[in-house]
């Protein structure tokens, strides 16, 4: 790919960035027409009668287009690299996000990492800018929705120069909704001056199963009063900096066991146990104005006994949502290339059915031209009325002018200044700095101390790193511990040593004074507890350090000290080597219980447990 980073002012590579006087330009007859205020407040009827008055304008093919986010590959909206022009005509029937819009007319775009979107600030900026004017510059041209899952921790689309926090169960560990506000402000403010005006952001889902093994650490925790207060505290966060939250995945993802990108998952819980925990959040969230809620593939027959995921369930979204919470903002279907909305109906049926469910946006559909022509052809049958693709737009045009789309919708030039500020990455640090949970200190084997234990060896998994941050953990970790005095080496070890690897590690302890071992999602079978066990054998002191879910404290009960990070981002793990090093003390308490691996019935460690220096 091409390096974006050394581009002009006014352009970025092979990103031709629009001037502020082309989008300007294009966006001055919508602005007039319209005169709606861009301050975020509640839409007036004298905005909601011009909103209406520019639906009643549109044909049908750009009202069913106003109703899909999309993917689409590339850095330029106009001049991507001929490999993204490649998978742009394989996949989606275009060359180019403009020739994306300008053919389907789509309301959304969506971000990913692997699409190419997100190579550095300026070049994100010039993409979505390129966006903006080429959807303004169609007839009755409107302003685009560009979003991007940027959750912190596991899940992040932008990664670095942009500031990085740790995810959502490390912030159920700080247990701030001061440091959940910071999050949002911060991230929101960085994503607003790159261009993106909405955040599938924050996990909504209340973590109550140990294994779920697509929620996790993605979750505030196992508390649904502690998971709202910090839900509705990113929410505000983000509406300060202008960009919508979006609370996901309604109606609670949060005790699966199944992947729904995979299968179907199902939720066994009673209806009254569904209020008092997965709903939770959901009403904190809409009591704080969230601006969008993602819906859930999974089975609910406590609310909707069909067999249908909620996504498609018309008692679930209009009954549940709309109607007994009140929540009258835009609903946003989870991927439709997922496969969890996919087992029981065709592509072409999955739209039309999540419309009369009580969706407004379709959400990345495996083929684009398969899901807008199912609708289109739905309205014309007349099983979809217009009147009812129009209740949909309207809720995302307000949305769109809520977000000041209609006055200028453009990425803020100067604005990128604000990316990865001093200040916004030492906000992360400290915040970081109150999450480092400590489990097990048997022995005061911690802190380690750079004067009597100098030489540490830090072993164990690097998984993938997860948002373009420096990565590896272990050799993060290590270059940590060095900062702070000690000479540290790094050996990785993966998430399923062999026994070569783990005698490698064995003997790489003999010559040091300490050991840490990362370990990642340990299940009982795995040959991380014998690397921790063989570790724990020569006699040196050992450090464990959970990466991911802290649930793995239970598989390996003779270490003598362990602590939770939540996450392997660089973030996370600088803070747990400054609690490693006794630079600061341990703060975080645990949000969620961990209970023992030869009896889960019999809770280990509860919530609000955490010990410190």
């Amino acid at each position: 790919m091409h390096d974006a980073s050394t581009g002009s002012d006014s352009s970025t590579g092979n990103t031709a960035r629009p001037s502020r006087r082309a989008v300007l330009a294009a966006t001055a007859g919508l602005t007039a027409a319209l005169a709606v205020p861009t301050t975020a407040r509640a839409a007036t009827p004298g905005d909601d009668r011009r909103l209406r008055a520019l639906i009643s304008r549109m044909t049908l093919e750009e009202k069913v287009g106003q109703l899909f986010v999309m993917r689409v590959y590339g850095a330029s909206a106009t001049d991507p690299d001929q490999a993204d022009i490649d998978a742009n005509l394989k996949e989606i029937g275009v060359r180019t996000a403009a020739e994306l819009i300008a053919k389907y007319r789509v309301g959304g775009i969506i971000y990913f990492a692997w699409a190419h979107n997100t190579h550095d600030p300026r070049q994100i900026a010039g993409l979505s800018d390129g966006i903006q004017c080429a959807s303004l510059a169609q007839p009755r041209g409107l302003p685009v929705l560009i979003a991007t899952d940027q959750e912190h921790g596991a899940v992040c689309r932008v990664g670095k120069p942009a500031t990085l926090f740790p995810g959502a169960m490390a912030i159920g560990a700080g247990g701030s909704r001061a440091d959940a506000h910071t999050l949002g402000r911060v991230s929101g403010t960085e994503l607003r001056a790159m261009g993106i005006n909405q955040d599938y952001s924050p996990d909504s889902d209340v973590n109550v199963n140990p294994a779920n093994p697509v929620i996790g650490v993605r979750s505030f925790g196992a508390d649904p009063d502690a998971v709202a207060a910090l839900v509705a505290a990113e929410v505000t966060g983000y509406q300060a900096a202008r960009v919508a939250a979006t609370a996901k995945h309604f109606p609670g993802h949060g005790d699966t066991a199944t992947d729904s990108h995979t299968g179907l998952p199902v939720i066994t819980h009673s209806r009254e146990l569904w209020e008092k925990l997965d709903a939770v959040p959901f009403r904190a969230a809409i009591a704080a104005g969230i601006d969008s809620i993602m819906t859930a593939h999974i089975q609910f027959p406590a609310l909707d006994d069909s067999g249908d995921p909620a996504t498609l369930s018309h008692p679930i979204l209009t009954g549940i949502l709309r109607g007994e919470l009140g929540y009258d903002g835009v609903v946003i279907t989870d991927s439709l290339g997922m496969e969890g909305v996919r087992v029981k109906y065709g592509d072409d049926r999955v739209p039309v059915l999540a419309l009369k469910a009580g969706v407004d946006q379709l959400l990345n559909p495996p083929s684009l031209d398969v899901a807008w022509n199912a609708v289109l052809k739905a309205v014309r049958s007349g099983e979809l009325t217009e009147s009812r693709l129009d209740e949909s737009i309207l809720r995302i045009l307000r949305l769109k002018a809520r977000l000041g789309l209609f006055d200028d919708p453009r990425a803020g030039r100067t604005d990128l200044d604000r990316v990865g500020t001093p200040a916004h990455l030492a906000a992360a640090d400290r915040i970081a700095g109150r999450t480092t949970t400590l489990l097990v200190n048997e022995d005061d084997t911690l802190p380690f101390s750079p004067r009597t234990q100098p030489r540490v060896l830090v072993v164990g998994a690097d998984p993938a790193s997860p948002s373009a941050t420096d990565g590896p953990p272990t050799a993060v970790l290590a270059a940590a511990l060095t900062e702070l005095g000690f000479t540290a080496t790094a050996l990785s070890t993966g998430t399923a040593p062999s026994a070569a690897t783990i005698a490698k590690a064995v003997a790489a302890a003999q010559d040091a004074d300490a050991v840490v071992v990362a370990t990642y999602n340990v299940t009982a079978g795995s040959s991380q507890t014998t690397l921790v066990r063989q570790l724990l054998a020569t006699g040196r002191p050992v450090a464990a350090v959970a990466v991911r879910n802290p649930y793995d404290v239970a598989q390996y009960p003779a270490v003598k000290a362990c602590l939770a990070s939540y996450g392997w981002t660089d973030v996370e793990v600088r803070a747990a080597a400054r609690v490693i090093a006794g630079d600061v003390p341990p703060r975080g308490k645990l949000p969620v219980p961990v209970q023992r691996a030869d009896d889960p019935t019999q809770v280990l460690y509860p919530i609000g447990y955490g010990l410190t220096y």
